[in-house]
C-alpha cells in the first residue's frame, strides 16, 4: 500500500488565526472603533500555498478614495489561476489598507494625515501612526514581496504604469512582467510604504493608473495581468503562455508637470498616453467669457502619463505630467497604444473572465 505523503509546509500564523497549507483563509485585523464604538477591522485573505516560496503582500486603498486596486485584487482573488492548493509561497492580499478613509472616500484617516507619509507608524502615536505600525507587523514583516494599488490623487487621471527603484536585477525583473509600456524609476518618499519595505529589504512595486473613486476596466485589467504575470515571475505560479505581449517597457529618464502660465477654464486638447513635442499645445485656459486665452505649452518632448481632470484651474496647477525616454517617442507611443488596445474589453484575443466594467 502506497504511502499518503504528508505535507511538512508549517501552518501560517496571523493573530489567532493558523492557515494550514494548501488553504486559504480571511483573517480580520483590530483597528481602533469607530467613534460610535463600533468595532472596525482590515480584512486580510491569506492563500498558503502547498510548497515553499515567496510571500507576496498585495495592498490597495492606502489611500482611501484609490479604489481600483480593491477590484484588482478582487479580480485576483476569484482567479482561477490563483489557488492555494496548487501556488507556491503565500499570498497576503489586504484590499483596503485605509479603512476609515474607504469608508468616508476619502484619501485621508479622520485625523487628516496621509497613511503612505506615515510609515513604519507607531503602535502608541496618532490614528494614522498605529494603522502604519499594524500593516508593517503584520502584513509587511511577514513578506518578501510586495506590490501596493494606487490610483491618481482626485480630480486627476494616470497612464497604467509601474513605479519602482530599479537599482537591483530582481526589481528590474519584476517590473518588465507587470508588462506595462512605461516605468518610472522613481526615489523613495520618507514615510512611505514603499520606504518601509525597502528598510526591511523587501522587493515592492507600486502600480499607478486610472483616478480616485472611479473604476477604469482598461487599469484594472491590466493591474490583474500585471500581478499574476509577476507571481509567475517570482515562482509563485507556473509560467503560461500570454495572448497579451507588450514589445518593450520602457524606463522613463525624467519626468515633469507642465503647469497652468494663468487661471482660467481649462480646454484640454491633448490625452492621457498622448506622443507631444516641446512647444505644441496642450489646452487653452480662459475665462467664462473667453477672453484672456492663454495657451498651455508641453515644456519638453514625451509621453503623456498623467493629467487633471477637473477644468477649473488656478494658476500654478499641475496640468499635464510628461515622461521623457531614451527610445523615440514614436516607439513607446505606439506601445502604449497597442498595449490600451489589447486590454479593451471588446477585444477578441482576450476574453474577460466576467463582465467588464463600464
Amino acid at each position: 500500500m502506497a504511502k499518503i505523503k504528508k505535507n511538512t509546509r508549517p501552518d501560517f500564523q496571523m493573530g489567532s488565526a493558523s492557515i494550514p497549507a494548501g488553504t486559504r483563509r480571511t483573517v480580520h485585523l483590530d483597528v481602533p472603533d469607530l467613534y460610535t464604538h463600533t468595532g472596525l477591522t482590515i480584512p486580510v485573505r491569506v492563500l498558503h500555498g502547498k510548497k515553499d516560496g515567496p510571500t507576496l503582500f498585495l495592498s490597495a486603498a492606502v489611500h482611501g478614495d484609490e479604489i481600483n486596486g480593491v477590484e484588482i485584487i478582487r479580480r485576483v482573488l476569484a482567479s482561477k489561476r490563483v489557488s492555494a492548493a496548487t501556488m507556491n509561497g503565500t499570498l497576503l492580499a489586504v484590499p483596503v489598507v485605509n479603512i476609515f478613509g474607504f469608508l468616508n472616500q476619502s484619501r485621508y484617516l479622520p485625523d487628516r494625515r496621509d497613511l503612505n507619509r506615515l510609515f513604519p507608524g507607531t503602535k502608541s502615536g496618532s490614528l494614522a501612526g498605529r494603522m502604519a505600525h499594524l500593516f508593517v507587523t503584520e502584513i509587511v514583516d511577514r513578506a518578501t514581496h510586495g506590490i501596493d494599488l494606487h490610483t491618481a490623487a482626485i480630480n486627476r487621471e494616470n497612464l497604467p504604469q509601474i513605479r519602482a527603484v530599479l537599482d537591483e536585477e530582481e526589481m528590474v525583473n519584476m517590473a518588465s512582467a507587470f508588462g506595462l509600456p512605461v516605468t518610472l524609476n522613481t526615489s523613495i518618499i520618507d514615510g512611505s510604504l514603499r520606504a518601509a519595505a525597502e528598510a526591511r529589504n523587501i522587493k515592492v512595486l507600486v502600480y499607478e493608473a486610472g483616478e480616485a473613486l472611479r473604476f477604469d476596466e482598461v487599469s484594472i485589467r491590466a493591474g490583474v495581468d500585471g500581478v499574476i504575470s509577476v507571481m509567475q515571475e517570482i515562482g509563485m505560479l507556473k509560467r503560461r503562455t500570454s495572448r497579451r505581449k507588450v514589445k518593450e517597457t520602457y524606463v522613463a529618464k525624467r519626468t515633469v508637470w507642465v503647469r497652468a502660465p494663468q487661471s482660467g477654464i481649462l480646454r484640454t486638447i491633448c490625452r492621457l498616453g498622448a506622443r507631444v513635442k516641446r512647444g505644441d499645445i496642450m489646452g487653452y485656459l480662459a475665462d467664462p467669457l473667453g477672453d484672456n486665452e492663454a495657451e498651455v505649452i508641453a515644456s519638453t518632448s514625451g509621453i503623456v502619463i498623467g493629467r487633471t481632470t477637473i477644468p477649473l484651474i488656478s494658476e500654478g496647477e499641475a496640468l499635464f505630467h510628461i515622461a521623457t525616454f531614451e527610445e523615440p517617442d514614436k516607439t513607446v507611443a505606439e506601445v502604449v497604444d497597442e498595449t490600451h488596445q489589447m486590454l479593451q474589453p471588446d477585444d477578441d484575443e482576450l476574453k474577460p473572465a466576467e463582465s467588464p466594467i463600464v
